[in-house]
């Protein structure tokens, strides 16, 4: 069902994925030939593009700084309504893992401390989110291509630590707690230009 919320945009259900483990695939002949398939810097990309494919599905405007000096992997935003905020922007610092600690109601996440502090706290111009992207170990079957339809796996979440105070810079990694129910869908996304968001990160 589309409401005026997504622009029209028809609601996502969550994706059961959960408890789910997919089956190695047989890989193809060119993975052989294609240099760096599976490494860390192909895992993070395919969870810039994962959270971009979101974006480009609800509507709303992705950018990638030409540095990535401060933390931000995606700025996005869009036109807003006539009444409302007028365009409203939102950045978002993306990972991407294939084993994540899953528990009853959040899932764990180790952060380095260093971009921790780049989203901890206020003071920001624009409210600032954590996008954590689950994708199996099997690179293979990260995506799966029908006439029908594109399947990405598996899923991506939000957090926002605008309310956290910033880690003892001598930590390594300070650990956070993403919510479950926080699933980043068309209708979340637009729910992350709120007023709220830009409260507690202190934007006046």
């Amino acid at each position: 069902m589309a409401d005026s919320t997504t622009g029209g945009v028809p609601h996502q259900m969550p994706y059961p994925h959960f408890g789910v483990e997919l089956q190695p695939a047989s890989a193809p002949d060119w993975v052989e030939h294609s240099t760096g398939f599976g490494d860390n810097r192909h895992r993070g990309h395919f969870g810039e593009q994962f959270v971009r494919m979101l974006a480009v599905a609800a509507n709303i405007d992705a950018a990638q700084r030409d540095r990535d000096r401060v933390g931000v992997d995606w700025q996005l935003g869009h036109p807003g309504r006539p009444g409302t905020h007028r365009f409203p922007v939102i950045e978002a610092q993306v990972k991407c893992t294939s084993s994540p600690l899953i528990r009853e109601d959040h899932i764990a996440y180790d952060l380095e401390v260093q971009h921790y502090n780049l989203l901890a706290g206020q003071g920001y111009d624009v409210p600032r989110f954590l996008f954590l992207v689950l994708a199996p170990a099997d690179t293979i079957t990260w995506s799966h291509a029908t006439p029908d339809r594109l399947l990405l796996r598996n899923a991506a979440y939000w957090v926002c630590l605008h309310d956290k105070e910033a880690a003892d810079e001598s930590q390594k990694t300070r650990r956070v707690h993403i919510p479950r129910a926080n699933l980043l869908t068309v209708d979340s996304l637009h729910g992350l230009f709120s007023e709220t968001y830009r409260n507690l990160a202190g934007v006046s």
